[in-house]
């Protein structure tokens, strides 16, 4: 099945929480600690109590890279965990030339399994193209991101007017031929989601920033609702992983999961 695809059914249900699974062993429950694996084991509960209503899912790859070998082999090991009709989103905002750019298509998508990566176009389009052979895979290239700092390159002006994010949205429509782009757009931005949600066409979108950042999931639907793309994921991880901290923590995510759930429906109403 292509990731699209996998993505769109999930839409079709209602579901457009992207789970994030930006696992710190530091913020594990101190008897996940205790496990020999704690990351996996973590991770599995998570999985377990969310899968049958989750969007996606979405690895940072930097939470196993940290965590060398063992956390690699976590990464896999939970990639396998994880239902074959459901998203997975290999976020490590890969963007380098040609060859190496290859590599990293080929880890993300041949050797890890991902369904779906995040890029970075700002060193042009060849250092994306390897990523957007894998017709049946799906790309989230940055746009404008959740992060302060945004401003410093993204929101600059370039001679026409148009800010550099703008330019960005333009290139990866041109580079979408074989319908596997998606943008990514920081959910802190309501103002510049607003003024520019029906320049995304059809093309799916991954929301970082709601909850811990400060941005607004009702905010988001709501631009989403006025425009004519449904294909909107919005990521949270610390809201619903780190919900909890005793025993109990699986079964807050999936209720914090279903809150969030509840909520979309009513504001799509």
């Amino acid at each position: 099945m292509k990731a699209n695809q996998k993505l769109q059914n999930r839409i079709d249900k209602g579901y457009h929480i992207c789970v994030g699974l930006d696992t710190d062993l530091n913020k594990l429950p101190e008897n996940i600690k205790k496990t020999k694996n704690p990351l996996l084991e973590f991770n599995k509960r998570i999985i377990e109590n969310t899968y049958d209503i989750a969007a996606s899912y979405k690895l940072n790859l930097a939470f196993y890279e940290a965590e060398g070998i063992p956390g690699m082999e976590c990464l896999q090991e939970t990639l396998a965990l994880i239902p074959t009709e459901i998203l997975t989103i290999g976020d490590a905002k890969r963007g380098d030339i040609g060859n190496t750019s290859q590599m990293y298509a080929k880890s993300l998508f041949d050797h890890f399994g991902f369904d779906a990566s995040t890029l970075n176009p700002y060193m042009g389009y060849d250092s994306v193209e390897p990523f957007l052979e894998y017709e049946n895979k799906l790309n989230f290239i940055l746009a404008l991101t959740s992060n302060k700092s945004n401003k410093d390159i993204e929101k600059l002006v370039l001679h026409d007017g148009r800010f550099v994010f703008q330019k960005v949205i333009e290139k990866v429509k041109y580079w979408n031929k074989q319908k596997n782009c998606g943008l990514v757009f920081g959910a802190t931005n309501s103002s510049e989601l607003e003024e520019n949600v029906n320049s995304f066409g059809k093309m799916p979108v991954l929301l970082p920033g709601v909850g811990a950042q400060g941005g607004s999931l009702e905010e988001v639907v709501k631009i989403f609702n006025r425009s004519e793309n449904n294909s909107f994921i919005i990521n949270v991880s610390r809201g619903i992983i780190y919900a909890d901290s005793t025993e109990q923590f699986g079964k807050t995510a999936r209720k914090k999961l279903v809150e969030l759930n509840n909520e979309i429906e009513q504001l799509k109403k």
